[in-house]
């Protein structure tokens, strides 16, 4: 399964020594942030004027003036954004590990199911001096290769070059500005740490992201992305080893971004994608052909506010995008206060309609749906020449977005493209989020769903079949209690039948028994009226809990 494209990763700008203990800030425990102390040292600038020198001479005045001007200054961060509460639990950083044989433990992995099982997620190696949200850690893939009735597992940090420049540094060095800024003395430490960029220790063309969020394959490449940089190039070895071989350069421009959440059309083999700014255009449509040679993009001069869209959808005509209530708040940020992305209470949510092969957005459509936010899009598919067919789970707490819970329903949306008319349906109230179909309905209509049930962002207590058609749960499957998983995977037996019925596969899912502080992966049964049990895999260690997988086939 080896890549043989190459990529060349970029280097890290040289520093004047000075040596300091630096300590690692990873562990297998579920304490935040374990520091080991190396035996060695590494070498680090320190800027003439810094922001620690700024605080630490509040240190002089006296103690309850000081601690009055700390609080205005650096108000406490809410739990929320508080990577000390965050970052706690099976949500707290691991160590990297190489390729581990895993014992089957219950029922027998199928001598057919061969390939890799990856999945992304946050694992920040630094803890930054105040706010970082779940969604930018740093990004770290687990997988667990599959041979011969085998089990392999790996973990590795994604080599971005923020990773490697703050690994060098032994401190933080890219400002959090995606976790927002929560006071003047946030809106200080950005300001002096920009200064690294005047000298040349951090290069803005190299991007800034974390790579934490999605996988993807296409142009024969295997990618690590998240919304904030460009993708990075990742390779798994025949030993079940991981490797970053950098970042994907398609187009060199300050900063370059792409969606984690990029569609490939299995009939034309083109992959669809966008990236978007701050500055206006504010979103543009791109494609790659089927050779994976990108073509012209088409900036969406309709959409006149920076807002959060995380994921759209395709179908066999059409790209289709949502733009909620979600919106980017630079000034919020850079006023200190608060995060990126922020909630409009008086815009809203419409649907936007436009051919895969539109040569300007003046053929886009927008559909008002009020009340309609979604972050994750299940699918979308034609019904007939003038309807299309919306499914996805509307966040109905948007305003809370970043809550630990949060409240969500399974929806469908119908959009006749002839008469504008819009209707909705609730297919489920459960709390269903993260969720997968079978890869060959991508932009079809599709029948089956498996999706999380949402406990508290990104666990899920357990998991469940949907029928899209009817809207009843044909089969559904909880874990022991204090157990919990994330997004569950459904693979096709056959990845090469396509003739086969849409639910002949497997789900899949790592699964972490909170109280043994132990992880499992299950593969289940996708036909089973209970999601019966096929095998278990345990893990050397606890895999945290983490965003999107994904399953390459041999």
């Amino acid at each position: 399964m080896s890549l043989t494209k190459t990529c060349y990763n970029i280097p890290i700008p040289p520093t004047k020594p000075k040596e300091i203990s630096v300590p690692i800030l990873s562990s297998s425990h579920t304490t935040p942030f374990q520091t080991k102390l190396k035996s060695k040292t590494k070498n680090i600038v320190s800027l003439p004027l810094s922001a620690s020198s700024f605080f630490s001479s509040l240190a002089s005045i006296p103690h309850f003036i000081y601690a009055s001007v700390s609080n205005i200054i650096d108000p406490p961060l809410h739990p929320l954004f508080d990577p000390r509460h965050i970052y706690t639990g099976n949500l707290a950083p691991v160590d990297e590990m190489e390729p581990t044989d895993c014992p089957v433990v219950e029922g027998k992995l199928p001598i057919s199911l061969k390939g890799v099982y990856i999945r992304n997620g946050p694992n920040p190696q630094l803890q930054p001096p105040r706010a970082l949200l779940l969604f930018d850690g740093d990004g770290m893939i687990h997988s667990l290769r599959f041979s011969n009735g085998h089990a392999t597992y790996c973990c590795r940090y994604v080599k971005t070059y923020k990773y490697m420049l703050e690994r060098e540094a032994g401190f933080p060095v890219v400002p959090n500005v995606f976790s927002g800024f929560f006071g003047f003395g946030d809106v200080v430490r950005f300001v002096m740490d920009t200064r690294r960029i005047m000298i040349g220790h951090f290069n803005l063309m190299n991007g800034f992201g974390v790579a934490n969020t999605g996988l993807a394959f296409f142009s024969n490449k295997l990618f690590a992305l998240c919304e904030s940089d460009l993708p990075y190039i990742i390779n798994l070895t025949e030993e079940g080893d991981i490797e970053t071989l950098g970042r994907w350069e398609f187009e060199k421009k300050l900063l370059s971004n792409m969606t984690a959440h990029p569609k490939v059309d299995l009939d034309t083999k083109e992959t669809f994608a966008f990236t978007w700014s701050l500055s206006f255009p504010h979103l543009t449509f791109i494609r790659w052909d089927e050779n994976g040679v990108k073509q012209k993009g088409i900036p969406i001069f309709s959409i006149n506010r920076p807002c959060f869209i995380h994921d759209f959808a395709i179908t066999n005509r059409f790209a289709i995008f949502h733009e909620t209530q979600l919106v980017y708040s630079l000034g919020k940020v850079m006023t200190g206060r608060g995060t990126l992305v922020d909630y409009e209470p008086n815009k809203t949510p419409r649907i936007g309609i436009m051919p895969k092969y539109a040569m300007n957005d003046s053929e886009m459509r927008w559909f008002q749906v009020p009340g309609f936010n979604t972050i994750h899009i299940l699918n979308a598919w034609e019904n007939g020449d003038d309807e299309i067919v919306f499914v996805a789970s509307n966040i109905i707490s948007v305003e809370s977005i970043f809550n630990k819970t949060v409240n969500v329903s399974l929806e469908k949306v119908k959009i006749n493209m002839k008469t504008g008319d819009v209707s909705r349906e609730i297919i489920s109230p459960r709390n269903l989020e993260f969720g997968s179909i079978n890869p060959c309905f991508i932009g079809r209509k599709t029948r089956y769903a498996y999706i999380g049930v949402l406990e508290d962002v990104p666990k899920m207590s357990g998991l469940v079949k949907i029928d899209l058609e009817t809207g009843r749960e044909v089969a559904r499957r909880f874990y022991e209690p204090g157990c919990f998983g994330g997004e569950p995977l459904f693979v096709m037996k056959e990845s090469e039948n396509t003739d086969c019925d849409e639910d002949d596969g497997y789900v899949m899912n790592y699964v972490h028994d909170e109280k043994a502080n132990e992880s499992k992966f299950i593969i289940m049964d996708a036909k089973s009226p209970q999601l019966d049990t096929v095998a278990v895999v345990k893990l050397p260690r606890r895999v945290p809990y983490g965003f999107h997988g994904l399953f390459l086939s041999k």
